[in-house]
């Protein structure tokens, strides 16, 4: 992994300066990973990597606060998303890079679609996986609730790679995972307390002024999505590609019955089709 340092990140506030880790593997056309709200161990694009790379520059940021990235013990702030969509295109920059295609999963798909509404310039095209449009989130807020307060709880398999991901078993950082599940499952807890409503939604009504290229990738057993989530993002953006996993979950790339159908999908988007 390598590293850019940057002066300040509107998603590191009164941090400075500000180190993102970044993976970066393959070689040709610029594809932004952009992971879900605990990190990208838990959910990693290894099989995307393995039948891709040849084809594509894989470059996977962790975020402040995520990974080995600087961290961030502050809660966070509401706008997150925006804050971490302007994150990125500063790493853009550093690295050279002026235009590439985004691959968002979960709250890594809203951060995509808000550089895909604010810089369009700078996007090719969008895969949006596991895509959040509801900020209310009526059927998860006991989930939220749980592990906001209870990151123990998380199972064992998912306790050890977000260790992996976060920790650092050599020194008293180990438990850091902790304040990043907390720190997520909190700012949704507070997204969900100042919804005004079940016609919210998190681009304030902006997500049909999307012009960019845009593919959904969606397990259709997605825990997280509430009942018409997805109905609602169809009509707000018609014109847009939905690819809709029968056997996927919530991160169907990385799911063992969903993995090769995403590939498929994959294929198809870096075809630009």
């Amino acid at each position: 992994m390598s590293f850019v340092e940057l002066s300040n990140s509107p998603h590191a506030a009164g941090i400075r300066p500000v180190r993102i880790v970044y993976r970066d593997v393959g070689g040709g056309e610029p594809l932004v990973f952009l992971h879900g709200g605990w990190g990208y161990g838990v959910y990693p694009i290894t099989q995307q990597i393995k039948a891709f790379k040849n084809k594509v520059r894989f470059i996977i940021p962790d975020r402040s606060g995520y990974g080995r990235s600087t961290p961030v013990s502050a809660p966070m702030p509401i706008d997150f998303h925006q804050r971490a969509a302007e994150e990125t295109l500063l790493v853009l920059d550093k690295l050279g890079i002026q235009r590439a295609m985004f691959w968002g999963h979960s709250d890594g798909a809203v951060i995509a679609a808000k550089i895909g509404l604010t810089a369009p310039e700078r996007c090719e095209r969008l895969l949006l996986e596991a895509f959040h449009f509801e900020p209310g989130k009526l059927n998860s807020r006991s989930f939220f609730k749980q592990f906001a307060l209870h990151p123990e709880d998380v199972k064992d398999k998912m306790q050890n790679l977000l260790i992996a991901d976060h920790g650092k078993s050599d020194d008293k950082h180990k438990d850091r995972w902790k304040k990043v599940v907390q720190r997520n499952c909190r700012v949704w807890l507070k997204l969900a307390a100042q919804s005004e409503g079940p016609n919210d939604d998190l681009f304030d009504g902006r997500l049909g002024k999307l012009k960019v290229p845009v593919i959904f990738m969606h397990g259709s057993g997605d825990p997280r999505t509430e009942a018409n989530e997805m109905a609602r993002v169809q009509r707000a953006l018609p014109r847009a590609e939905m690819r809709f996993v029968e056997t996927g979950r919530h991160s169907p790339h990385s799911e063992r019955k969903s993995w090769k159908q995403c590939n498929e999908t994959l294929c198809e988007f870096l075809a630009g089709k």
